[in-house]
């Protein structure tokens, strides 16, 4: 009897390891998005602090439902991979496809016919392969009817059967494919395609962020990607994380995101000037964006206060009329060991090239851990 059962459960015995190895092939994700725009060039990055970076961001051609890359970054996302693999071989790099700025409609028209999504689905590989990318990465921003978010589920049920298939033929690494989602599965009483998303992505990238800005809430400040809700009941990340957990996805599928960012409010009255303090719209910049290292030098040119609230797990500074709601590195810290304690499969940050000297970056890949 043993000699006749022993070879099915020496094959039942590696089927399930050959499970196990597929599902631990990303064991944790310390990921940072780059993109040209913020003039930090590729060379400089330092790709030791991260297990994952994303080239941001190919374009959707709005006739041909191709994914494309301008001739203005054609050479940077060329020599991506190899660049940032010259200080971290093991780094993977993915191509991120659309971004805050893309057309919402182009994405909607593509996702909602099979043809148009064959045309996005092939050229994107396509891509991902000619220019040595280990991934792929969508970044719709935000589908916004219970139609497009079906279409939605539809696109990556058929992306991760072409991945799989090309795969399979090509005989290379199957391709990662990943989303940039928001903040919690429900958005805005629309609800994301939780069992498509689940079965067909490595994991979610949860832009736990821009949760106030000057821009939307100009009339008072408030912290912009919070962890927790305070007495206010103000938007939070922890809230986010639960909902898409509860919803059904896996913790170990989802990637907490950390802004290298933040907002300046102009104060109405300087001497007023803690969490939720009267505010007249932004500061330094036109939408009151700014970018960590800025604010460093914010900081340090104005002798500006610093405060850190535990509470909520935010940072502020002020100086004069000017308030800046940010994440220092007791904030990154706090919020690195939360997605570990939770189980998530690590983080992400936007954008590298907004970190200063590698302070947040390190913070937060020290706090993970190997």
């Amino acid at each position: 009897m043993a000699s006749k059962t022993s070879p099915f459960l020496f094959s039942i015995f590696f089927f399930l390891l050959g499970l196990h190895s597929c599902a631990g092939q990303t064991a944790n994700v310390k990921a940072v998005y780059w993109f040209p725009d913020s003039e930090f060039p590729v060379s400089s990055i330092n790709s030791t602090l991260f297990t994952h970076i994303f080239c941001a961001f190919a374009d959707l051609n709005n006739t041909t439902y191709q994914v494309t890359i301008s001739s203005a970054n054609a050479a940077k996302f060329k020599n991506f991979t190899q660049t940032v693999q010259q200080k971290n071989p093991n780094v993977k790099t993915l191509l991120s496809i659309g971004g805050g700025r893309a057309d919402k409609d182009a994405f909607a028209s593509m996702a909602s016919q099979a043809s148009r999504r064959k045309s996005f689905i092939d050229s994107s590989i396509n891509l991902a392969r000619s220019n040595n990318f280990h991934g792929l990465d969508l970044d719709w921003e935000y589908p916004d009817t219970a139609t497009k978010y079906a279409n939605f589920g539809t696109l990556l049920s058929e992306w991760r059967t072409a991945i799989a298939n090309e795969a399979r033929i090509s005989g290379e690494t199957t391709l990662l494919l990943t989303a940039a989602v928001f903040r919690s599965s429900n958005y805005y009483s629309l609800s994301y395609p939780v069992r498509s998303v689940s079965d067909n992505l490595d994991w979610i990238n949860v832009m736990s962020y821009d949760f106030y800005g000057p821009g939307w809430s100009p009339n008072f400040t408030a912290p912009p990607a919070a962890l927790y809700s305070g007495a206010s009941g103000q938007v939070n990340g922890d809230a986010g994380i639960r909902d898409w957990i509860q919803s059904g996805v896996a913790a170990r599928k989802i990637v907490l995101g950390l802004p290298f960012y933040g907002y300046a409010w102009r104060l109405v009255n300087s001497n007023n000037r803690g969490l939720f303090a009267p505010a007249n719209g932004s500061a330094i910049s036109g939408d009151g964006s700014i970018g960590y290292g800025q604010i460093r030098n914010f900081i340090s040119q104005n002798k500006a206060t610093t405060v850190y609230n535990g509470t909520v797990v935010t940072d502020y500074a002020y100086s004069g009329t000017t308030w800046i709601g940010y994440d220092d590195t007791q904030s990154v810290s706090t919020k690195v060991s939360y997605a570990k304690g939770k189980g998530l499969l690590g983080y992400f940050a936007w954008h590298v090239g907004a970190d200063s000297n590698w302070v947040l970056s390190q913070t937060a890949s020290r706090t993970w851990g190997a």
